[in-house]
């Protein structure tokens, strides 16, 4: 376990524009990126890699609104259990593929995995995140006086659904993943954050709509699991302060401290760096050890000591 790396990666990073979102394009994205990931098994660890599902979820979706007059609906939960089937399968051939180039003798697996979140939290009462396809007003009305959803205008571009975005608590499959990676296996799970559950008062589990950060139940397993090594897989090589801003300074390593206290001076934007800064923070408050903040490209570097953003105590 000493030897463990939990791998976050992205779901924008699996679609590279908006002109490359076919699922050839996706298949080649993680085909690249777990490249990188068996470039850190080579080197003698083992990996957990998770992944996000936010444009997938959108796109089933998108399909189910399309055809919903022929065919059934899909609730929010099974289309987070899709895109963690599909997203799974390709992250899985592709290292299968990549460990026989390289004559590693090494196994990987898919866990589909639920995420118990608090039926009370406040995220249920005043829900945050955007999901699904566009609507016009009108249309997005009639949408929540049928069906009970909470809808909003976004950002100019037309209404949608609004859905909870509730705090990880625990992970369902956390046994099986110990078990695989345990014997060694390289292992994929909790996508898109894990399907969100709720748990009932004799411990039966049921799905709810709801959309977990895939960063804060990274870091949940992560540190549940004994990782060593947390690595947040983004768009950029390292943290900025003033991002986007003529005085831009990049952070080669901050420590807990550090980030609390740029988090206070509006650093880091919501929806974009700053849960990637809490969810690095839960990380290391929970007995961790250091978190990566970097691009997919530059892992091995950053794991080196020569590039990304390290976040330690």
């Amino acid at each position: 376990m000493n030897k463990l790396a939990l791998i976050a990666v992205g779901g924008n990073s699996l679609i590279k524009d908006k002109n490359r979102q076919s699922l050839e394009d996706q298949y080649e994205a993680v085909r690249e990126t777990t490249r990188y990931a068996v470039d850190l098994m080579e080197e003698g660890w083992n990996v957990i890699m998770t992944h996000g599902n936010g444009p997938q979820v959108g796109f089933i979706l998108l399909r189910s609104d399309i055809a919903k007059h022929q065919v059934h609906e899909i609730p929010v939960d099974v289309a987070g259990s899709d895109t963690q089937g599909a997203i799974g399968y390709y992250m899985q051939q592709c290292m299968q593929n990549e460990f026989k180039s390289r004559g590693l003798h090494r196994a990987v697996a898919t866990v589909i995995t639920q995420t118990v979140v608090d039926r009370n939290d406040p995220s249920f009462v005043h829900p945050t995140k955007p999901i699904g396809p566009f609507y016009s007003e009108a249309e997005a009305q009639a949408l929540s006086r049928d069906k009970g959803w909470v809808v909003s205008e976004d950002a100019g571009r037309g209404w949608r659904r609004i859905v909870a975005s509730p705090q990880p608590l625990r992970i369902v499959e956390f046994e099986v993943i110990k078990g695989l990676v345990e014997q060694g296996i390289a292992v994929v799970a909790a996508g898109g954050g894990g399907i969100p559950v709720i748990e009932d008062e004799k411990g039966y589990l049921s799905g709810v709509a709801a959309v977990i950060d895939k960063d804060r139940a990274s870091a949940l397993l992560a540190a549940d699991i004994g990782a060593s090594l947390f690595v947040i897989s983004t768009a950029v090589e390292k943290v900025c302060l003033n991002f986007g801003k003529p005085d831009q300074k990049s952070l080669d390593h901050i420590t807990v401290a550090d980030a609390k206290a740029y988090m206070a001076q509006g650093h880091f934007k919501p929806g974009s760096m700053l849960p990637k800064i809490e969810a690095a923070i839960s990380f290391l408050e929970r007995g961790g050890e250091k978190v990566i903040i970097t691009s997919p490209e530059k892992l091995l570097e950053a794991v080196h000591g020569h590039t990304g953003t390290a976040l330690t105590h």
